[in-house]
């Protein structure tokens, strides 16, 4: 391999890093504002919802399918579940629901 493939991955590296240890060390010991605590906490249910949403509008044989699938993923959330859970919660549904239907 060339040097500059070795840069590039040294690069990588550092630009990946960067962003995780600059908040653990400049943030460490410190207590966020309330406002910045809800907002990160919501940050992954926004992230599962830009991800699925799409493919449930482009479902080809049965719409209901995503639909019922996203239902309980929402129901789910709004209990206050972990990401984890909701995401397991809405396959359990949905492996009820192929099995049934």
């Amino acid at each position: 391999m060339e040097a500059w493939y070795w840069w590039m991955i040294a690069g990588m590296a550092i630009v990946t890093y960067l962003p995780r240890a600059i908040p653990l060390t400049f943030l460490e010991g410190r207590e966020l504002p309330e406002a910045v605590q809800n907002v990160l906490r919501n940050i992954p249910f926004a992230v599962l919802g830009a991800l699925i949403f799409p493919a449930v509008l482009f479902i080809q044989e049965d719409i209901w399918f995503g639909i019922i699938g996203a239902a309980a993923a929402v129901g789910i959330a709004l209990l206050g579940a972990n990401v984890m859970f909701v995401v397991l919660g809405s396959i359990a549904v949905l492996a009820v629901y192929s099995v049934f239907f």
